[in-house]
């Protein structure tokens, strides 16, 4: 059963991060396209900001990818902690993705709309990335205390 949860902790932390990046790029990515008709000269700034929501998913395959090179497949012992650590930071991940995705796409209307928001917007963005962020950190630090 511990073994089970290791890899269902494993699969969570990869693939919650990756669905809230997948979501949280395509809210912009949507508000971009919309954007485009508006002010196509500013698409180098709707790109910028649609991309931003990807990075969760990079946090979740690197806690992923760090918790498979300490367990190396061991999961006997350690599975509720790999299941705990995992539903975490996925969750945590998929969460701010979509928020940072909403962000940015509200970034991107006020650019297309003539407004010089774009600083502004990623100021604003980096806030639930912190989240992000603070979850990848929590779950390298218990791989380090494990």
């Amino acid at each position: 059963m511990n073994e089970i949860l290791g890899y269902l902790g494993l699969g969570l932390m990869l693939s919650l991060a990756g669905v809230g990046s997948a979501i949280g790029t395509t809210i912009a990515g949507n508000a971009a396209e919309g954007a485009l008709k508006n002010a196509p000269e500013k698409s180098s700034s709707y790109m910028i900001l649609s991309a931003l929501p990807a990075t969760q998913g990079i946090y979740g395959f690197v806690a992923f990818f760090m918790w498979l090179l300490v367990y190396k497949f061991d999961f006997a012992a350690n599975g509720p902690l790999l299941f705990g650590v995992g539903i975490g930071v996925g969750i945590v991940c998929m969460i701010s993705a979509i928020r940072q995705g909403q962000v940015c796409a509200n970034g991107i209307v006020g650019i297309s709309q003539g407004h010089d928001v774009q600083t502004n917007t990623l100021i604003y963005a980096a806030l639930p990335e912190f989240y992000a962020i603070l979850g990848l950190v929590g779950a390298l630090m218990l791989t380090l205390a494990v």
